[in-house]
C-alpha cells in the first residue's frame, strides 16, 4: 500500500516514516511538510534518521496525493481539514491521528467522509482502544454512585488537554452511562469548588518530562475503586495502529469510521 506520510519533519511524522519502512505491507510514496520548513528538498529517510529512500520531502501535497493509496495524518485540525478535502478528490484513505479534534472539525471530516474512507481517532494505540472498550462495558455495569476520573500525563511539549486519548476514554465512559460527555465533563478544579456532583466525569491532566503517553480511568466507589489503565513506552505504538488503520480501510466504502471499527470491538 502506498502511504503518503504529511506532517513528515515532526516527531510523529519521523515515526511514521521510520515505521513503514519497516513494514512488508506498505511502502513510503510521498512527504508533506509545510511551505517554507527546512525539511523540505531533503531525503524523507535521511529527515527520519534512516538512510536515503528516494523520496523527498515536499509542500504540495495534491500530486503526492494522486499517487497514493492512503495519507498518514498527525498534524492540526486546520491541516487535517485540508488534507481531508484533498484526499477525498484524490479517493484515498485518509488516516486521522491528529489531537486537539473539536465538534466543528469533525463535522467536516464527516462531510469529507462521504467521498473517502476516513479513519480518525483520538489514540491510535490498539491498547487505549482495547481499554476504551472496557471503561464503556465497566461504566455501563457500575451506578451513577461510582465516580469516574481521567487522568493523563503527557511530555512537556504537548499543546493541547486533555489528551485526545483522555477524551476518548472519557466519551467511552459516558457512552457507557448512556449520556454525552459535553454535559457531564469537569475539565478542572481550583478554589472552593463545593462537593462533587453525582454523575460528573471529572479530568486531570499533567505535563512534564519526556512521558509518552499516560492514562489512567478511575472509578471510585464506598470503600473501592476500580483503576483501568494505560502506559505508552514507545511512540511507535501509535503509527503501528494508523498503518493497521490503513491496511484495514483499503477495502473500506467511503465513510468516517474509528479504532473501534478497524478492531472490530463494537462487533457483536
Amino acid at each position: 500500500m502506498r502511504l503518503v506520510v504529511v506532517g513528515a519533519a515532526g516527531r510523529m511524522g519521523r515515526m511514521l516514516i521510520r515505521t513503514i519502512a519497516e513494514s512488508r505491507d506498505c511502502v513510503l510514496s510521498g512527504a508533506i511538510e509545510r511551505p517554507g520548513t527546512a525539511a523540505i528538498g531533503q531525503d524523507a529517510g535521511i529527515v527520519a534518521g534512516m538512510p536515503s529512500c528516494g523520496v523527498t520531502v515536499m509542500d504540495e501535497p495534491g500530486p503526492a496525493f494522486a499517487e497514493a493509496d492512503g495519507v498518514l495524518d498527525f498534524t492540526t485540525p486546520e491541516a487535517t481539514l485540508a488534507f481531508s478535502s484533498l484526499a477525498a478528490q484524490a479517493r484515498i484513505v485518509h488516516i486521522v491521528g491528529t489531537t486537539g479534534m473539536e465538534s466543528a472539525h469533525l463535522s467536516e471530516l464527516e462531510r469529507a467522509a462521504r467521498n473517502a474512507v476516513i479513519i480518525q481517532s483520538g489514540n491510535m494505540s490498539l491498547g487505549v482502544n482495547i481499554l476504551a472498550a472496557l471503561i464503556r462495558k465497566v461504566a455501563a455495569t457500575l451506578d451513577s454512585e461510582w465516580d469516574i476520573e481521567v487522568l493523563e500525563m503527557h511530555h512537556r511539549m504537548k499543546i493541547d488537554a486533555p489528551s485526545g486519548a483522555a477524551l476518548l476514554l472519557g466519551e467511552a465512559a459516558a457512552a457507557g452511562r448512556q449520556m454525552g460527555l459535553p454535559g457531564q465533563r469537569v475539565a478542572a478544579r481550583d478554589g472552593h469548588t463545593g462537593a462533587r456532583t453525582v454523575g460528573t466525569i471529572g479530568f486531570a491532566a499533567l505535563r512534564g518530562g519526556t512521558v509518552i503517553g499516560d492514562h489512567k480511568v478511575i472509578f471510585a466507589g464506598g470503600g473501592e475503586r476500580l483503576e483501568l489503565s494505560h502506559i505508552a513506552e514507545d511512540r511507535s505504538l501509535f503509527a503501528q495502529g494508523a498503518i493497521k488503520a490503513a491496511l484495514w480501510g483499503r477495502d473500506c466504502k467511503p465513510g468516517l469510521y474509528s479504532m473501534a471499527d478497524v478492531l472490530g470491538l463494537d462487533a457483536p
